[in-house]
């Protein structure tokens, strides 16, 4: 059985019919064919917007720093047992020159012993996000001496909001990953809320 044969809660269109519905709605062919926006795009205003976002934090004019961010992605990714996010982010982080070894650290964060103070901030200020919907005092300001100034905050603010949502979302529509991709990179190794 593929990924894609499993069901899905919302239709995969073509890839061919994500394509085209993505080019009408702003979505780069890049990311229509993935699987995600092969159900988003049933609703292109929505995916467009979505979309728009994705770009923004991932690729244009963002300013906190790409390893940072994909730390957070994974971390939420981890937490929340979003096979997708985890499997989609890998890939991208292992693209923009992180090692195995850094990624794999979001697994148990506190007690891994070569993350920096910028990874251990942010870090902390995911994990409080997912508990408690916000970030402290004492992890804001250790965010402000070393993730970046208030450009930089903000957008990790919205990072955190936007790759729990993701997570949110892929999880509640059971989006399958695309065929061919191997889940829970590199080991296979699945947290205990995924397996829940």
């Amino acid at each position: 059985m593929t990924h894609e044969d499993q069901n899905s809660r919302i239709k995969l269109l073509s890839i061919e019919e994500a394509k085209a519905k993505g080019r009408e709605a702003g979505v780069s062919s890049s990311m229509s064919h993935l699987n995600i926006y092969r159900a988003l795009l049933n609703h292109p205003d929505l995916a467009g917007a979505t979309a728009a976002q994705l770009s923004m934090l991932l690729w244009k004019a963002n300013r906190l720093d790409n390893r940072l961010r994909e730390l957070i992605i994974m971390r939420i990714a981890w937490r929340t047992g979003s096979v997708y996010e985890w499997t989609q982010h890998w890939h991208v982080s292992l693209r923009i020159g992180m090692t195995e070894d850094d990624v794999l650290s979001v697994r148990d964060w506190p007690n891994a012993k070569d993350l920096d103070a910028p990874a251990r901030a942010v870090l902390a200020a995911t994990d409080e996000t997912l508990d408690d919907g916000r970030i402290s005092d004492a992890t804001w300001q250790d965010c402000a001496l070393h993730v970046g100034g208030q450009a930089e905050l903000m957008e990790m603010v919205v990072a955190i909001g936007n790759w729990r949502t993701f997570s949110e979302v892929l999880r509640s529509l059971d989006i399958p990953l695309e065929d061919g991709v191997e889940a829970w990179p590199p080991d296979g190794r699945v947290p205990p809320s995924a397996s829940a």
